[in-house]
């Protein structure tokens, strides 16, 4: 099979990397990949946006089966025009892919299929978000609607910085049209988990459970990133929990999707929270999730080609996932400065230094008069797997410091129970 991976982040690397273990595979082009990916894969150069040119591409090199890593394309309809055109692609129709694109239509699925999540209001004023403040107490979240590469929410604690971060988004469109309409929610105490699923429609199958730090800094502090580093599995995810979740989560999500008529053939990323009261859906995300995928996909035991297969053919149900039972931790490298300004073109040393039971997952860079150069702000995941995930975050710290390349950081306490 010729596959093509669209994106060029670690996610993607994640993905071409495990897909390039089956057997079924023949060559695999990513789009448009970075310096790491193209180690194992041929980069291409057209944007995971440009549609149209990607389409195209596919068609010309007869590729059998797509997967779409960012979310921006999904929201777009890229599905709907790759399906148009007789190619197989894994991925919501951008119908569904409404859960991830409006963060309103997602609280407001939640909520009609009576799914548990935090109490919200959707405003587009100013003067309405004054109104509605007034019920809420602090923190309290406020959050871009629409899509805003993981910085479009905020934990305000106190009125002040709600109204100002509201004003700054309704008035001052800090965040372009993603902040034209904006949700207020409670704010829920608890464990952050992340559960991956594969989903055909029919059938619903969680993946291992992993938790991803979203703040920059040590002891969740800092602004909000894309996220800095995740292990799997979750220390909280229990059984018990687990029963739960595809009690009250997986299923009713499932019903939801097909009593909206949606068609879904791909990957539901559900952010929970587990709080005192149970688990609650934070949000949903419509692919793969990032720095998730990077500790999910190295405990997959299963032919990653033949569940996509089965999900093309919606015969999900019939397959056999197998997970390993090791701790996995990845932690980012990211660029001085992110998420806010930081620059780019910095070279990349020792990575040909790190041992080599450790995975080193690209996020952010491009390969330059035959040097490894920084373009991102997550710049690097580095990978460890071991029986368990204080054996594997000793691995990646022992190691962390070898790769090298100006104003540099990382969080040292990616996976401490």
């Amino acid at each position: 099979m010729k596959l093509l991976v669209i994106g060029g982040g670690g996610r993607e690397h994640a993905i071409v990397w495990k897909l390039s273990q089956s057997p079924l595979v023949t060559e695999i082009f990513c789009a448009p990949g970075n310096a790491g990916i193209g180690k194992i894969a041929k980069n291409v150069d057209i944007s995971s946006n440009n549609i149209d040119k990607l389409v195209e591409f596919s068609l010309e090199m007869n590729i059998d089966l797509i997967i779409v890593g960012p979310e921006e394309p999904l929201v777009e309809g890229i599905v709907d025009t790759f399906r148009q055109n007789n190619l197989k692609v894994i991925g919501p129709t951008k119908q569904a892919a409404q859960l991830e694109g409006s963060k309103a239509f997602a609280k407001d699925f939640m909520k009609k299929y009576d799914i548990p999540t935090a109490q919200y209001h959707e405003v587009t004023t100013f003067e309405e978000a004054k109104l509605v403040i007034e019920g809420y107490s602090y923190p309290v979240v406020v959050k871009a609607d629409g899509l805003a590469a993981g910085k479009g929410v905020f934990i305000c604690e106190n009125k002040e910085e709600a109204l100002s971060v509201i004003k700054q988004l309704l008035d001052d469109k800090i965040l372009g049209d993603a902040g034209k309409s904006i949700v207020i929610e409670e704010f829920l105490k608890g464990t952050e988990t992340s559960i991956l699923c594969f989903i055909d429609g029919h059938t619903i199958i969680p993946m291992v459970s992993s938790q991803d730090h979203k703040r920059a800094f040590d002891g969740d502090n800092g602004p909000n990133t894309g996220g800095m580093g995740t292990y799997s599995p979750n220390y909280v995810y229990t059984e018990e929990i687990a029963k739960q979740v595809e009690k009250e989560i997986l299923y009713p999500t499932l019903i939801g999707i097909q009593q909206e008529k949606m068609d879904y053939r791909g990957i539901i990323f559900i952010g929970l929270m587990i709080t005192e009261d149970g688990p609650k859906v934070l949000e949903y995300n419509v692919r793969f999730g990032d720095p998730e995928t990077q500790v999910v996909l190295p405990r997959l035991k299963t032919d990653l080609i033949e569940i996509f297969d089965n999900i093309i053919d919606r015969k999900l149900e019939d397959t056999d996932i197998q997970w390993s039972e090791d701790g996995v931790v990845c932690v980012i490298l990211a660029s001085g400065g992110y998420p806010n300004k930081y620059e780019n073109g910095l070279e990349i040393t020792g990575l040909d230094t790190i041992e080599n039971e450790l995975l080193i997952f690209h996020s952010g860079t491009i390969e330059n008069e035959n040097k490894i150069v920084t373009k991102g702000g997550r710049v690097l995941g580095v990978v460890g797997i071991d029986k368990n995930v204080q054996e594997a975050r000793e691995k990646v710290y022992a190691n962390i410091d070898k790769i090298r390349f100006k104003g540099s950081f990382y969080r040292k306490d990616i996976g401490i129970k």
